[in-house]
């Protein structure tokens, strides 16, 4: 009997559980809304203590570990540094922290052989010799395997010439020299102060030239603020820095020996002397103390080694949990000339701080809708060589399923306002997470990030809204945007452009650049590198979690717009030739209307999309992830196979600058003293004609799916 009741007691219970689920269930049928409110309170909630969790302190302690001793690209103790991170992200929870080796072609000095420009006298006999050695700062003087300065993919050789003072090693420059003074460069050795382009633009310019070798320094008109002491009373650069880097003219090919492919151990390798983007000429720095003596007959001393050499990425995960072959990317380079005291460890800290504090939201049960990728890449100065092989090795993947990548190279250049470099699909959401962050920038305590930025830097179009850049190139983003083409962006504090007419920030790419550097002079408080902490890490949180990508196609139809007009006026400086070899913008600005039309049609959609229903949400998301990838020409640029988005390019002439209807601009580049002028504006019309094309194609993206 005892065991009848019991059995009897199990089934009334079970009946009125399932009677408690239906009535639940059909209450919760009925009454469940349409669509998902906008904004997600809950949502911006957690984006909330993400940023507040984000501690100046925190970046301050990983600058100050991270910047004490060199860690030069393949050596050992930048792996080192690799292994240090990725124990880090593991301790902070993230799902997955692993290195990803490839090996890459890199340039370093011969140890035994110094590199050093020497003055000849009437015998051919060396009076004077450059300086090697930088005098190390207070501090760091036990401080062993620092670089000597040099030009990394130098030629080796010993040439030796008349100097010519080529300005900046400008195209500009250089036509003066040639067409204004009558001044040839060859059989000689160029001078050119760094600043304005890209070094590797300067070295490519003297070659063209005719330029039996080249030496670049940093003059004091372009690298010394007026009333600044030289480092270390001031953040000048001295007389005996001299600014290392890269002169590789690669144009996305990532390791010249394997351009286009992986750099691994199964990778068919061009030889040493096919290697792309590598010069033919010497090329050595020096600094200003020594090019006030370089006044005569002079012999370069060029010894350096290229040698195929083991570097390492460090990747980070967290899975998402709706979405996971979703992607966001925050990606930023670890490798430095020697400290890397700004470049890049202000940017490697703000990671290592944002990486933290998604582990923290991780710990209390949080996890993002997408998934989202850390990445601290390797060899970014030897010509973004790291970020460029992982692209390559996982292109496949990466086209099908990122939404967007987010750089974190350095985080200050200066501390006068805020700059951001992006695509315009970015531009709303930067606008509206800079609101939302308090302005780190005296005067502004009770003000927001947006608006000292826009009071500082309002944009030359519209003064209503603070200045936007285009995505060049010169940090890791390059592959992930002009080659991928996924949605990009970089925020960082800069100078003030107006009053500011020093290159850079002076003691850039020298072993001056310190943590102290920055302690001292740069951000005292660590409360700009907070700001850009808070902002790179909302920018990835709203897009790894919203619903919705927060993507505003119509402001890439105003820019569009912009471009297009930008370009014609370029062009009707021309007036007689457009009329006399038929060249026309028509369709270009037809297939910009169609573009303007579907943008704002999609965006009506994307207002009455039923937010609960996943396949709705997941068609209008692809479109939004996908139309970055609508501009990417698989035959890419002329000359310039690996820059394959049509409407942004870094410059031809200098690599740091984006460039606009890349095609059509450099079609007409110096096209008058075109020797076949018919030839010339034929280039045009067929760029003209590309970029039709690729926008209504664009167009066709947006359109609703049958």
């Amino acid at each position: 009997m005892a065991t009848s009741r019991g059995r009897l007691s199990l089934w009334v219970c079970l009946a009125a559980a399932l009677a408690s689920f239906l009535a639940g269930f059909l209450v919760g049928w009925f009454v469940k809304p349409l669509k998902e409110a906008t904004p997600r309170a809950q949502d911006q909630s957690i984006r909330g203590q993400l940023v507040s969790e984000m501690n100046a302190g925190n970046i301050k302690s990983f600058l100050r570990s991270f910047t004490k001793l060199p860690h030069l690209a393949g050596t050992e103790q930048n792996l080192l540094l690799a292994k240090k991170i990725q124990t880090q992200w593991e301790k902070f929870g993230l799902d997955s922290a692993s290195l990803v080796h490839y090996d890459v072609l890199l340039s370093y000095p011969n140890e035994t052989q110094a590199n050093y420009i020497s003055i000849l006298d009437e015998s051919g006999i060396e009076i004077f010799k450059t300086s090697y050695l930088e005098p190390p700062p207070d501090g760091y003087e036990n401080v062993t395997n620092v670089i000597p300065p040099y030009n990394a993919f130098s030629a080796q050789g010993t040439p030796e010439g008349e100097l010519v003072y080529v300005n900046y090693a400008r195209t500009e420059d250089f036509f003066k020299l040639e067409r204004e003074m009558g001044i040839s460069c060859t059989g000689r050795i160029a001078i050119a102060r760094y600043g304005k382009i890209f070094r590797g633009n300067k070295v490519k310019n003297a070659v063209l030239a005719g330029a039996i070798g080249i030496i670049l320094y940093s003059d004091p008109a372009d690298y010394s603020a007026p009333g600044i002491q030289p480092y270390p009373k001031g953040w000048n650069l001295p007389g005996t820095a001299a600014q290392r880097g890269n002169v590789l003219n690669l144009n996305g090919a990532g390791d010249p020996l394997t351009p286009g492919y992986p750099a691994k151990e199964y990778t068919f390798r061009l030889s040493a002397d096919e290697g792309v983007g590598i010069p033919h000429i010497p090329v050595h720095p020096i600094g200003y103390n020594d090019a006030e003596v370089l006044l005569r007959k002079v012999r370069m001393h060029v010894h350096n080694i290229n040698k195929v050499t083991r570097i390492y990425n460090v990747i980070g995960t967290i899975r998402g949990s709706v979405e996971p072959d979703r992607y966001v990317i925050l990606g930023g380079h670890r490798d430095s000339w020697v400290f890397g005291g700004i470049d890049p460890t202000t940017g490697t800290a703000v990671l290592q701080e944002i990486a933290r504090c998604f582990g923290k939201l991780i710990s209390i049960g949080w996890r993002p809708r997408r998934t989202i990728i850390f990445a601290s890449w390797d060899a970014e100065e030897f010509g973004l060589l790291g970020s460029t092989e992982w692209a390559e090795e996982n292109a496949k993947v990466l086209q099908e399923r990122s939404i967007a990548y987010i750089n974190s190279d350095s985080s200050i250049e200066g501390n006068y306002t805020l700059r951001v470099d992006c695509t315009p699909l970015l531009y709303q959401l930067v606008y509206q997470l800079a609101k939302e962050i308090s302005s780190p920038d005296d005067g502004f305590e009770s003000k927001s990030l947006y608006e000292s930025w826009l009071e500082k830097d309002p944009s030359p179009e519209n003064k209503d809204f603070p200045r936007i850049n285009k995505l060049g190139s010169g940090s890791d983003f390059e592959a992930y945007f002009q080659r991928l083409g996924i949605a990009s962006g970089r925020v960082r504090y800069t100078k003030n452009r107006k009053t500011d007419k020093y290159s850079n920030y002076p003691v850039y790419h020298t072993i001056y650049e310190t943590f102290e550097l920055v302690e001292q002079f740069y951000d005292p408080t660590f409360k700009k590198q907070l700001s850009v902490a808070q902002l790179r890490g909302a920018l990835v949180y709203e897009l790894a979690d919203s619903t919705i990508i927060p993507f505003n196609i119509q402001d890439y139809a105003k820019a569009l717009r912009s471009y297009a007009a930008s370009i014609f006026n370029v062009a009707k400086k021309h007036d007689q030739q457009l009329r006399e070899y038929e060249v026309s913008f028509e369709y270009l600005f037809s297939a910009v209307k169609n573009f303007s039309e579907a943008a704002s049609d999609f965006h009506r959609r994307l207002t009455q999309v039923d937010l609960t229903d996943p396949l709705a949400v997941r068609m209008m998301n692809d479109q939004l992830m996908l139309l970055e990838r609508a501009f990417i020409d698989p035959l890419g640029l002329p000359g310039r196979q690996f820059y394959r988005h049509i409407i942004f390019a870094p410059s031809s002439h200098n690599k740091y600058a984006g460039e606009s209807f890349p095609g059509i601009y450099d079609a007409m580049f110096d096209i008058a003293n075109k020797a076949d002028p018919h030839l010339a504006w034929t280039e045009v019309k067929k760029h003209i004609s590309i970029a039709a094309f690729t926008i209504q194609a664009a167009a066709g993206t947006l359109k609703e799916v049958i």
